[in-house]
């Protein structure tokens, strides 16, 4: 078990009356952790009492919002978090001719909710965090974690979403920054969680298609929480989920590729372009 999760420890997660978030939630509380969930979903929030998890309705993108998170975690848990878990995320379609062409008002929704969640949440919060840390002790067992949920889209950038794509690159680099600059905070580690296709309502669920049967194609959430634990537990801050239709190798030579599409001069999103397709099938079936 990561130091993380144990009795008397206390997690904070956005987004988590649902997906990930709610697997995540429900497993900190086994553990005895003291767990409030932040989200939008009222009907949702209200069905986590008999889990024994506080819940609070918050807009991740507002910043008035995550004032009164973080007055709930300073009543209720004496400022203490072990586990910040900004989840929280939305998919809106957008594209740039598709329709009536690009919307920005989609655009900022998912930012806003996406990127700026993430930001919001670290401004309120990470001070709670970092406090503790610099005044615990040489050898003091203080211990805590900020997860932050990227996206495979954020990384390989196919073609479809580019809001959704644009807002989970952002959230990579600010996570990568986040954990440069915490590199010296003894006790604190940062992880990027990126999840694999796991049945989430943001990833089929919700649409009313058949769940593919066990151990085909998606994962469950509470798959991702176990893996994510296994790599926390390590200290990794890249926590890329496979699933059971993509390998971990293969989005190791998908990530590969599309980083070489700046190195070789290749156009953009070469790995979708039909002039591209017999190389790519072609690298895609060398070993690593």
């Amino acid at each position: 078990m990561s130091a993380i999760f144990k009795k008397a420890n206390t997690a904070v997660i956005t987004g988590g009356a649902s997906g990930i978030g709610l697997a995540l939630a429900r497993r900190c509380a086994g553990c005895g952790m003291r767990v409030l969930v932040a989200d939008w979903d009222a009907a949702a929030l209200e069905g986590l009492a008999s889990d024994g998890i506080s819940t609070i309705r918050a807009d991740v993108s507002r910043v008035e919002d995550w004032e009164g998170v973080r007055e709930r975690v300073v009543r209720e848990f004496g400022g203490q978090i072990n586990l910040l878990a900004l989840n929280a995320g939305v998919s809106v379609p957008t594209s740039f001719t598709a329709g009536s062409g690009t919307d920005p008002a989609a655009f900022r929704k998912v930012v806003d909710a996406n990127l700026f969640g993430v930001v919001n949440g670290v401004a309120a919060l990470l001070p709670l965090i970092r406090e503790p840390a610099a005044a615990a002790a040489e050898g003091d067992s203080y211990q805590a974690a900020v997860v932050i949920t990227g996206s495979k889209q954020g990384i390989t950038n196919p073609p479809g979403n580019p809001a959704y794509n644009a807002s989970k690159a952002a959230v990579k680099a600010v996570a990568e920054q986040l954990s440069f600059e915490l590199r010296g905070t003894a006790g604190v580690s940062v992880h990027l969680l990126v999840p694999g296709w796991t049945w989430t309502r943001l990833a089929g669920a919700a649409s009313g298609m058949q769940r593919p049967a066990p151990g085909a194609g998606p994962w469950s959430p509470e798959q991702v929480v176990e893996f994510l634990e296994a790599k926390m537990r390590e200290r990794k801050f890249w926590v890329l989920c496979p699933d059971n239709d993509v390998t971990e190798e293969m989005d190791q030579k998908r990530m590969l590729w599309s980083a070489d599409d700046a190195v070789k001069g290749r156009p953009p999103l070469s790995r979708w372009r039909d002039e591209f397709k017999d190389e790519f099938a072609a690298w895609m079936a060398r070993d690593l």
